[in-house]
């Protein structure tokens, strides 16, 4: 590591951990800073700079700034204030932006809801947030519907849809309400402080229905700070291109945060498209972009063209990336810079990986350590004097966070939640610790890289999937006795796919449980395979057993079961037989 890069690596650190933000003039603690006050700065300092490009529409900041501030007036109108709480959901476009730092403005926080759920974990999710109201897209106008009768605490009078073609819509029409109020506030207005929750990010945490992770004011700047000057290094010329969604944190900070603290452009889309990247890419003239490991699979998956390296990219950030892909999406499309990151949305323990080293999400800094535990279940190891050791080179165990004033862990919207993932006394008595629920190995010279998931959560197309809440939403299904659900290794796929056991009754039919799991699980937590069995396996202690079903997966060698799996073009279960497996194992079948 050249000493440049040493000293870039502590500056990111300072930047997390000293929670400082830019303006004009340097750098202020980030206690008098937030991100509508970072917009106004931007609109002050360069008022006809492009600051959003989305489909064929531009945004100058100084655009920016007034809708935001259209948005704010609008929210006040209707009673917000400081501290209410409005869940959002929609996809991605100029619209989610201005809502969001609308909010902000009046100390209003966003709870942004993952587009991707239905059902009962659509009303738990907006319900948790303890939401006065919601802006939903068009888009998803039907969803919320289908639930709006079990919403607490929600009038209809406070439910809004945004977007073309919902002239019909039985809620309000925000922009029926939004053409009437002004774009400009008074500068003298308070301004949320840093100590405030700026948002809700949903994270499915070990087990159970999603978690709101409470993101405030200071930990947003402070990732934002760490994306836009450290890891993309941005300057106001610069265009960030962001297909991932808004409501996750690599779209929230590395996309939106780097573009505030730097004052470069931000390019959005809607939803990702593999076809559709690189043309956009070169549409927008971006010179950076946002991913997960997997969208870089798809991107490797399309048809090379004799267009792959015509972009004017220049770095890229994100996580997951995988090292069987890594050089080889450099080499195609002449990458020259990937800042592999590592960290939980509600974690306290980043990790970066500066030097283009494949697999490797960084190296591990003060107050983060990987302590020895069951690999199987993630529980910790204590010795004989009730403390915990570390692992060695080479070794693989439960990478945790020490918890102080300079990494803090802000937790949950429910305690209970948020006590779950503390871990007490693990180096001396009195010590606390995040517990971030993943395997990682150590490297030489401190180097990690990422392992797996531990407990009852696998990953999935980017997604964390709690196999406890996809088992949940199948027992609900006609003729399922019990579903146990876990994660199972496809070869050449990022993550595990999902995989349920089923116990059934004589009611049980496959084409009715197909249309059930359509109808109510998005695709990352549909059960891509399916074993039928008379009697499940369960412990000692009465828990399903996923040890022994992980390990046999879904070969048809080992396992009498009925096998299943999933045709996504036809949208039914096939039977896996062994010509099946072969070609799922040589790669030749691939889940998409």
């Amino acid at each position: 590591m050249s000493l440049f890069e040493k000293i870039k690596t502590s500056w990111i650190q300072i930047f997390f951990y000293l929670r400082l933000a830019p303006n004009a003039s340097g750098f202020l603690p980030s206690g008098k800073w937030n991100a509508s006050r970072l917009l106004a700065e931007r609109a002050k300092e360069n008022p006809s700079g492009t600051a959003l490009l989305f489909e064929d529409d531009r945004f100058s900041w100084s655009d920016f700034e007034s809708e935001t501030n259209r948005w704010a007036n609008f929210f006040e109108s209707c009673g917000v204030k400081k501290g209410d709480a409005l869940a959002l959901l929609m996809d991605n476009r100029p619209e989610y932006l201005f809502a969001l730092l609308g909010l902000n403005r009046l100390g209003a926080v966003a709870a942004l809801i993952n587009t991707n759920i239905v059902g009962q974990g659509l009303v738990h999710a907006i319900e948790i947030s303890n939401a006065s109201g919601c802006i939903v897209g068009v888009e998803h106008e039907e969803k919320l519907h289908g639930v709006v009768a079990e919403l607490q605490g929600i009038p209809r009078s406070m439910i809004f849809v945004h977007g073309q073609g919902a002239e019909a819509s039985t809620f309000e029409r925000a922009e029926t309400r939004l053409s009437s109020h002004k774009t400009a506030r008074s500068v003298s207005q308070e301004l949320p402080k840093g100590d405030d929750p700026m948002c809700f990010i949903y994270t499915s945490g070990t087990t159970g229905l999603p978690k709101a992770a409470i993101i405030k004011n200071s930990r947003w700047l402070a990732a934002a700070s760490m994306f836009g000057l450290g890891l993309l290094n941005l300057k106001p010329a610069d265009i960030s291109y962001v297909s991932l969604p808004l409501y996750h944190s690599n779209g929230m900070f590395a996309g939106l945060g780097a573009s505030l603290t730097t004052g470069a452009a931000l390019a959005l889309r809607r939803k990702f498209s593999a076809s559709n990247f690189w043309n956009d890419v070169r549409k927008f003239d971006a010179t950076a972009f946002i991913y997960i490991g997997e969208l870089l699979r798809y991107l490797l998956n399309q048809p090379p063209t004799a267009e792959d390296q015509a972009h004017k990219i220049r770095v890229i950030t994100g996580n997951g990336l995988r090292p069987d892909i890594w050089e080889t999406f450099v080499s195609r499309f002449n990458i020259q810079e990937i800042r592999e990151f590592y960290g939980a949305t509600e974690g306290n323990a980043p990790t970066v990986n500066l030097e283009n080293r494949a697999g490797m999400i960084g190296r591990l800094r003060a107050g983060q350590s990987i302590v020895r535990c069951d690999l199987e279940t993630g529980e910790i190891i204590r010795g004989e004097d009730g403390f915990v050791e570390k692992v060695e080179q080479g070794q693989t165990g439960l990478f945790v966070g020490q918890i102080s004033k300079t990494a803090p862990f802000d937790g949950y919207a429910d305690e209970a939640a948020t006590d779950k993932k503390v871990l007490k006394d693990l180096m001396k008595t009195g010590d606390r610790f995040f517990n971030s629920g993943d395997l990682v190995t150590l490297h030489e010279n401190a180097w990690l890289s990422f392992a797996d998931r531990v407990g009852d959560t696998f990953r999935w197309k980017g997604e964390n999937v709690s196999t406890n809440e996809v088992a949940e939403t199948l027992n609900g299904a006609r003729g399922v006795l019990e579903a146990n659900v876990y994660g199972v290794m496809v070869p050449g796929a990022d993550g595990r796919a999902g995989m349920a056991s089923l116990n059934h009754d004589e009611t049980f039919s496959l084409s009715d449980f197909t249309k059930f799991v359509i109808d109510n699980l998005p695709g990352y937590q549909r059960p891509y395979f399916l074993r039928l069995q008379q009697e499940m396996r369960i412990t000692g202690t009465f828990k399903h057993q996923k040890v022994d079903y992980r390990k046999e997966g879904y070969d048809p060698k080992i396992i009498s079961d009925p096998l299943y799996i999933l045709d996504q073009d036809q949208d039914q279960y096939r039977p896996v037989d062994e010509a099946l497996f072969d070609s799922i194992k040589s790669g030749e079948y691939q889940i998409r």
